[in-house]
């Protein structure tokens, strides 16, 4: 997925980071945080909970001294929106600011980036528990219907596939008002850390065998111990949800669990790749740094900070 960088022009004031999973954004984010007197803000959708530590991939070793932000926020079985996340990450990114740091958004979570570098528009809406109630009877084609009836846009195509999202979609959609979080302006100049795809397959396999020995069926069987259902577990997905599949014995055998696994990674990586090109062809201008090259990367920096 590598490609050349466009051109770059207006003023910075923060730094993006982003790439599949895999691609070592996380070492590249504090190799430049320590170089450029910077602050880490986490876009991972599952590093922001407690506990989700090998399975979400947090390294907090690696940060060491470097700040960092947006990760341990929220504890399962608590459910994080991408609302939620934008309006911790204006609150972070103004304080971050005003210490006179660089704020460096570093993850993988289409969404989280994409509504923070093109500044969504989200409103506050609460739950409309009569409106859940006449939801109740509707099945999933019937729902998808009444959502793409009321909104034509739809920045998560997940929200068609899982029940509850598709209700607080709808709950959102038709909700006549609602408090916008107010912008921010946010001028990113945007990195992209690729590899070529069987390099980057290659890395998955190595870094996911690591994961299994460093303990991660064993985290998934405390975290369900603790009181965290299967079902919340796997809709967690990756990682998560395989894991619970092999715990509950819907996978076999520990060299099919971990098989299964990889693909489903591997997966998971294209359509990060599918999704940031998709960033790209509606206006983001992403640097592309091949081989997570860091003096490549250090060079675009300087060019602006």
């Amino acid at each position: 997925m590598c490609r050349d960088a466009g051109m770059v022009t207006e003023d910075r004031n923060a730094l993006v980071v982003l790439g599949a999973t895999a691609t070592g954004k996380t070492s590249c984010a504090v190799a430049l945080a320590r170089k450029f007197s910077a602050e880490i803000l986490s876009a991972d959708s599952r590093q922001v909970y407690r506990g989700l530590d090998i399975g979400s991939g947090k390294d907090l070793r690696e940060y060491g001294e470097v700040p960092y932000h947006l990760v341990d926020i929220v504890s399962l079985p608590d459910e994080y929106s991408v609302y939620q996340y934008q309006r911790d990450f204006y609150r972070v990114f103004n304080e971050v600011q005003s210490r006179g740091a660089l704020p460096i958004m570093v993850g993988g979570t289409g969404m989280y980036l994409d509504s923070i570098i093109r500044g969504y528009r989200f409103r506050d809406v609460p739950r409309n528990e009569s409106l859940r109630k006449e939801l109740e009877p509707l099945d999933s084609d019937a729902l998808q219907a009444r959502l793409l009836q009321s909104k034509r846009e739809i920045h998560n195509r997940t929200d068609l596939d899982d029940r509850e999202r598709l209700v607080r979609a709808i709950e959102i959609a038709e909700c006549p008002e609602g408090d916008e979080l107010p912008p921010i302006n946010f001028k990113p100049l945007v990195l992209g850390i690729c590899f070529p795809r069987s390099e980057l397959r290659q890395r998955i396999r190595i870094r996911l065998d690591a994961r299994i020995e460093e303990g991660l069926i064993e985290e998934v069987e405390q975290i369900h111990a603790s009181g965290i259902s299967w079902e919340r577990l796997e809709r967690l997905g990756l990682e998560y949800r395989a894991t619970a599949e092999y715990l509950q014995g819907k996978i076999p055998t520990l060299e099919e669990y971990s098989n299964r696994l990889y693909t489903m990674i591997c997966q998971f990586a294209k359509r990060q790749e599918t999704w940031f090109r998709g960033m790209e062809r509606k206006g983001v201008v992403v640097s592309w740094i091949e081989n997570g090259n860091l003096s490549a990367a250090v060079s675009q920096v300087e060019q602006f900070f």
